[in-house]
């Protein structure tokens, strides 16, 4: 589908927020940010998010080109909008967040979201994008991995209230979260069938891009798979119903299973309802970032640490990073622009990197998660004893996933070696020792090269009682002493 003129017009007409100036003074360059917020504002959420790149296609065109700019205007009464998550993993992960920073933003505008959880939908699994079928869920691994990415949500709101929201800033939309289990596991089949299930036309169905991929793969399509967007457009009219809900956000992927949403919800009750779709984020080879391309970066702190998504982010490229300030950062687009005019002028600094990843990071851990990110990242890069002191037992193993651990004794008169031959760090004999050495071995990021140097406290052994070992560059033992 061509994107909407809508669109098209919203990033021509952004007007000068956004364009890069000369740099200001800070107080001038803080009163031009309140300047721009409000400006941006008044000229509503649709026309801001296109200017951002997050709203990538309104549905229907007209329609929405016509009605919609004015419904999301400031002073009108709240729309409801929502997006759904199928959990067919424990954990969301980055590929998640743009329909997610989407929600956020309809919410920080002052309208209610709705976060819907698929416990009942990721029993078929959606067929968009796929090649074949995926692999059947067990009702129980579903209903647990949903409780899992409610937490995963619950998180992801909470620390935007908390952390990125103003009070005073005017009103915060409310936030739900629901389970389509709960109205979809309770629905009779025939019930279904006879009532959605008679508004939606199967050649519009089978129309869809994803549909005949898979009808002409030799796999084929089940009807299970065939079903899953009517399933998704039976969500949509329960929202409406219920909660009001007059829009469906969702990957770029997901316009198929949008459109079947509004032809429901429109037949069924006349009345006007849109879908808004988000980019989808891609790989540097093109690829989609999910689980299924196996190249996912969890949300959950237990898959991914903050320490491995701040640095995901900071190694986004510059051809990249200014986009993603603005797909996945609440920063004002003039506050964007002198970002990237300081990175001109200093690219060796990568502070627009550094920037979006504190700014991510803080999102999904919150502030002590992007604390933990940054003592991770001056012990590791920077070899910061400080840094070292500081961390938790659990930075150390989401640090060095790969480390082995080992609780040791401190003798009197303890060597380099006898430390290294006790953890089976280093082979018997003179390898081992000549291992040492050659500076093949360091301690707390400090090379040593003579097996015999005792241990010391404060310097091989740190005051919170730790000693970090790395023979070779990748072999790392985290020592933990006892009764020090």
């Amino acid at each position: 589908m061509a994107a909407p003129a809508l669109c098209r017009r919203c990033g021509r007409a952004a007007g000068p927020w956004g364009l890069r100036r000369a740099p200001l003074p800070p107080p001038l360059r803080r009163r031009a940010h309140e300047q721009a917020r409000r400006a941006r504002g008044a000229a509503g959420l649709l026309a801001a998010q296109c200017e951002r790149g997050l709203f990538q296609e309104v549905f229907p065109a007209q329609s929405a080109e016509e009605q919609l700019p004015a419904l999301l205007e400031p002073g009108r009464p709240p729309l409801a909008a929502y997006c759904g998550f199928d959990p067919t993993a424990d954990s969301l992960h980055v590929g998640h967040l743009l329909p997610v920073m989407a929600l956020l933003h309809f919410q920080r505008a002052g309208h209610d979201v709705i976060a819907v959880v698929g416990g009942a939908t990721a029993r078929l699994g959606d067929p968009s994008g796929r090649e074949r079928a995926r692999e059947p869920l067990p009702a129980g691994r579903v209903r647990a991995q949903a409780r899992a990415l409610r937490a995963g949500l619950e998180r992801l709101f909470g620390n935007h209230r908390e952390l990125f929201w103003e009070p005073g800033a005017g009103r915060l939309g409310r936030a739900a979260l629901l389970d389509n289990a709960r109205w979809l596991g309770r629905e009779p089949l025939l019930r279904f069938l006879g009532g959605a299930g008679g508004r939606l036309r199967m050649g519009t169905l089978l129309s869809r891009q994803s549909c005949q991929a898979r009808l002409r793969s030799a796999e084929g399509m089940s009807l299970a798979e065939f079903l899953y967007p009517a399933l998704q457009a039976y969500d949509f009219l329960h929202l409406h119903r219920h909660h009001g809900c007059r829009v469906q956000l969702g990957g770029h992927d997901q316009m198929g299973n949008i459109m079947s949403g509004y032809e429901l919800v429109t037949k069924m009750t006349g009345a006007e309802v849109f879908g808004i779709t988000v980019p989808l984020i891609t790989s540097t080879t093109g690829d989609k970032l999910g689980k299924t391309a196996g190249n996912a970066v969890w949300l959950n702190r237990e898959k991914t640490s903050p320490f491995e998504l701040y640095q995901f982010f900071v190694r986004q490229q510059d051809n990249v990073v200014e986009k993603y300030l603005k797909l996945f950062t609440f920063l004002p687009l003039e506050e964007i622009a002198h970002i990237m005019e300081m990175h001109a002028k200093e690219p060796e600094k990568w502070g627009p990197q550094k920037r979006l990843a504190a700014e991510v990071t803080k999102l999904v851990h919150g502030r002590e998660g992007l604390e933990s990110a940054k003592r991770c990242t001056k012990a590791l890069y920077h070899s910061s004893v400080e840094a070292l002191e500081e961390m938790s037992d659990q930075e150390l193993q989401e640090l060095f996933r790969q480390a082995t651990s080992a609780e040791l004794l401190l003798e009197p008169g303890m060597t380099v070696l006898d430390l290294c031959r006790k953890a089976n760090a280093i082979p018997d004999g003179p390898s081992g020792y000549r291992k040492i050495t050659d500076g093949g071995v360091s301690i707390n990021g400090n090379r040593v090269t003579n097996p015999e140097t005792v241990l010391i406290l404060g310097q091989h052994i740190l005051k919170n009682g730790v000693s970090l070992l790395r023979v070779g560059k990748k072999n790392y033992y985290i020592i933990k002493w006892l009764q020090l």
